[in-house]
């Protein structure tokens, strides 16, 4: 099946999560990556309890508080740059093939959303950054629903809004745990695997599995 409708994960999906921190990757020190890694992983243990517990909080005071439990964790690095990682956070790159795949879907005629956990201010930053502003039509943010994925109810807002049914939106994400809920929800799934993790939630397989954005066109032609 050839699909019109794609919709994107935001976070390690279009945008790298890592970037903050290799930006000031000099001025931290040998535990950059620790730090980027615990920040990540925090970020999303918080989204996952405050959607269970019924007590949301945006995902920007979530990346936050986050960043400071990372901080705790690491002492070696300087927490002084604190205010600069956070301010890269709204400026993330994203990946390498990221503007010519969503280019050409919508040249060929393709409708581009994307779904994710952050706020609308840091969603329309990052996509302003990376200049994918022409190219996307709509940004669904959490924020809306007061709930975190992998709830139905965040990717029921793409069904509703576009008042299509789920099978016939291509959803994805790099997140496994992501592609389980959209799975389950009835997406049919793109897992972009870009760091050849294995597989998890076994019972909730996505339909097709790329190490990068890129084979998204490929698998449209064939």
């Amino acid at each position: 099946m050839h699909h019109t409708a794609f919709v994107f994960d935001a976070y390690g999906t279009l945008f790298d999560v890592h970037a903050a921190v290799r930006r000031h990757a000099g001025a931290i020190g040998p535990e950059g990556q620790l730090l980027s890694e615990i920040w990540r992983a925090k970020q999303l243990e918080y989204s996952w309890v405050r959607s269970l517990m019924g007590a949301y909080s945006d995902f920007w005071q979530l990346t936050e508080q986050a960043l400071d439990f990372a901080f705790r964790k690491v002492p070696s690095a300087d927490r002084g740059l604190r205010q600069d990682l956070l301010d890269a956070y709204w400026h993330l790159d994203c990946y390498p093939e990221v503007p010519a795949v969503l280019q050409a879907l919508k040249a060929a005629g393709a409708r581009l959303a994307i779904l994710s956990n952050g706020s609308p201010a840091m969603l329309e930053a990052a996509v302003r950054s990376a200049a994918l502003d022409q190219v996307v039509d709509d940004i669904f943010s959490v924020d809306a629903v007061r709930r975190f994925k992998t709830d139905p109810q965040v990717y029921d807002m793409v069904t509703t809004g576009w008042r299509l049914y789920p099978h016939a939106i291509s959803f994805q994400s790099s997140n496994r745990w992501d592609v389980a809920g959209a799975t389950r929800f009835g997406f049919r799934t793109v897992w972009i695997n870009r760091t050849n993790q294995p597989d998890e939630y076994r019972d909730l397989q996505p339909g097709l599995i790329l190490p990068s954005l890129s084979g998204l066109l490929t698998d449209e032609r064939s």
